[in-house]
């Protein structure tokens, strides 16, 4: 039998499990997306594939009871992990007035939902890392126990917003993690055109706080470092940058083909390391998961799917006539 690695981390084959269907319900909404979008029935997507387990790891490792989330647009495992239904997935992805996110106003993707502490993001990238280091400060300046944590592209770790929000965080050792999902590509530019150092995590010590790199496709490794990042960051030693490496495994959205700039036979080396097959294996190795258990679990989450789809197909769209509702204040 393999080597029992979740237990050692403090983890129950319990909570294993439901990180893996966390995983893997993140990945059939995403393929439905695909579908549904190819079909005509919805506008975008911009994909979870190949992120999964960097995206529960993660946020398995936070409190979802009292952390701020401030995820970035392909974080369907962020946000489902901290309580976001597939029908409101689907309901956004159809962009329908009961959309929780932005009754139907935004772009899929543009997470929020102020009852799980899920703080909306907006189409510019990276404006969630200084909202994030804003949440910190409040946190520390009202003496309150809660981490920030925000994701972003390793494109995104180029932008003036993380490098003003790393510099304020490591200054005043602000209770937030910073995690890059680093997947090789900003759109179409590999990350050799992108980065002058190794590594994303190279930059933290400009900033003054711990910066590791691990494996994305490893959901255990990304809870081991989250979780000793967001016990550093509740003792008030400060922020941590953490670059999980992962690999998109589709095109950056509905609108790109990287057929332009990708091999096939560099997308078959990817697909070889699926991080939702290769955990499946681990927890069939170590005993956890049966195929029949595997068998349960894939119907349960398709059936889930399914109905998510079919309700956010028949839910209304918004009237043309609330069009500025929350725009401007009502009387």
């Amino acid at each position: 039998m393999a080597q029992n690695r979740h237990q050692a981390l403090g983890l129950s084959d319990d909570t294993v499990l439901e990180m893996y269907e966390t995983m893997l319900l993140a990945r059939k909404l995403d393929e439905r997306m695909w579908l549904l979008n190819r079909a005509g029935k919805i506008p975008f997507v911009i994909s979870c594939q190949g992120q999964e387990a960097a995206q529960v790891g993660a946020a398995f490792a936070l409190d979802r009871t009292k952390d701020y989330v401030l995820p970035y647009y392909r974080d369907v495992g962020v946000v489902l992990t901290f309580g976001m239904t597939p029908r409101e997935l689907m309901l956004a992805a159809f962009a329908k007035a009961e959309d929780p996110n932005s009754g139907g106003r935004q772009m899929p993707g543009h997470f929020g939902q102020k009852k799980n502490r899920i703080v909306t993001g907006s189409s510019p990238v990276t404006t969630q890392v200084p909202h994030a280091v804003g949440f910190a400060l409040a946190a520390k300046m009202e003496k309150k126990d809660f981490v920030a944590f925000v994701t972003f592209g390793e494109g995104s770790s180029n932008q003036g917003d993380f490098h003003e929000g790393a510099n304020f965080a490591g200054v005043h050792k602000l209770p937030v993690i910073f995690m890059c999902e680093n997947n090789k590509y900003a759109i179409s530019v590999p990350i050799s055109k992108q980065l002058a150092c190794e590594k994303v995590s190279d930059r933290a010590i400009g900033y003054g706080m711990p910066g590791y790199t691990v494996d994305g496709t490893d959901p255990l490794e990304v809870y081991r470092v989250v979780k000793e990042a967001a016990d550093r960051a509740r003792r008030g030693e400060g922020p941590t940058l953490i670059e999980a490496v992962t690999y998109r495994l589709t095109s950056h959205s509905s609108d790109d083909d990287h057929r332009v700039y990708r091999t096939e036979e560099e997308l078959a080396e990817a697909r070889a390391k699926d991080p939702i097959v290769s955990f499946a294996n681990y927890l069939k190795e170590t005993g956890v998961l049966t195929d029949e258990q595997d068998e349960e679990i894939q119907a349960r989450v398709m059936k889930e799917v399914n109905e998510a789809t079919d309700y956010a197909e028949k839910a209304p769209y918004a009237e043309p006539e609330h069009a500025l509702r929350y725009v401007y204040a009502e009387e």
